[in-house]
């Protein structure tokens, strides 16, 4: 199994959050996520939110192991090929290190404060996703790309230097089977979902089917899970904590549930439940006050799955 660390930047301060990474790096975690929003998309809006791919380079400086990524991007704050000259930016700075996770963008709040296009409605920034990916991947493949599409128009476009790594990985958010999934099987290395197991298992099949359709090996993608995690003692001691931060930093719906909560087994069965369906790579959501606690028993979970 690999174990991702995701960290929400909203209501929080560098030294902390700092510290908080350096402490999931010495746990042992895979890889490190920052998520990506111009204003709070929790809570209240004007709150404090440091931007996502400045914070993700600063994390890159101060690590030396774990992968780094967003979770995800907003396709729709910035051009795609902006988004490739700054993902093999931090995988420099990193030393090879970068994952650049993508998503179709949703928070219109956001969009309308710094005059961002938020689009007609999803299906058409599901569109600007599709056209922008391919963009993407060619530009760090090292082509010279000219491009005039229905969003994005290219005329010589090189991404130089290029990654460090041969194939920097690309992360698709999202599992919507009409658009986003196909996407996901012709374009992502990775996949990242929300959901109950047999929630995240469905979409699955709907994404093996379409990795068959586009004659790809869905085993090529790397399934990750995002879950709400916190270790304590017992259950009740977890969800007392929990509902600490969701009080103060209210998650949007469908995103507010402890997904795995109580001592390290029980934990652990949750995880395990999500890997018995191919999701062998969750992803545990932080909030400030960073959760130092959950963080520093990685070994323990690792230990209790058979994966120490």
């Amino acid at each position: 199994m690999r174990f991702g660390a995701a960290f929400w930047v909203q209501r929080t301060d560098w030294p902390s959050l700092r510290e908080a990474v350096r402490r999931a790096e010495s746990a042992g975690f895979d890889d490190l996520w920052i998520d990506d929003h111009l204003l709070s998309d929790e809570a209240d809006w004007p709150d404090p939110k440091f931007e996502g791919w400045t914070t993700l380079a600063a994390v890159a400086a101060i690590t030396e192991r774990p992968r780094l990524g967003l979770m995800v991007g907003a396709n729709t704050l910035r051009n795609p090929g902006l988004v490739a000259k700054m993902a093999t930016t931090v995988d420099h700075v990193s030393g090879g290190r970068a994952i650049l996770g993508i998503g179709a963008g949703w928070f219109e709040r956001e969009h309308a404060a710094f005059g961002f296009d938020f689009g007609s409605g999803f299906g058409e920034r599901l569109d600007r996703l599709a056209e922008a990916v391919p963009l993407i991947r060619r530009l760090l493949d090292g082509e010279e790309v000219t491009h005039d599409g229905r969003f994005y128009r290219f005329d010589r476009a090189v991404c130089a230097p290029r990654p460090v790594q041969a194939r920097l990985p690309i992360l698709i958010g999202g599992s919507g089977p009409r658009k986003t999934l196909p996407l996901v099987a012709r374009s992502a290395d990775l996949w990242n979902a929300y959901g109950r197991p047999e929630e995240v298992a469905a979409a699955s099949a709907v994404l093996r089917a379409a990795c068959e359709a586009a004659g790809r090996d869905d085993r090529e993608v790397e399934r990750t899970i995002n879950l709400n995690a916190v270790i304590r003692r017992d259950r009740a001691e977890a969800e007392a904590a929990w509902d600490g931060w969701y009080r103060e930093h209210r998650p949007q719906a469908g995103e507010g549930r402890l997904g795995a909560g109580g001592s390290v087994a029980d934990v652990a069965a949750v995880l395990a439940a999500y890997r018995d369906v191919g999701f062998a790579h969750p992803v545990l959501i932080f909030r400030h006050p960073w959760d130092l606690a959950t963080i520093d028993r990685l070994p323990e979970l690792r230990a209790a799955l058979g994966d120490g």
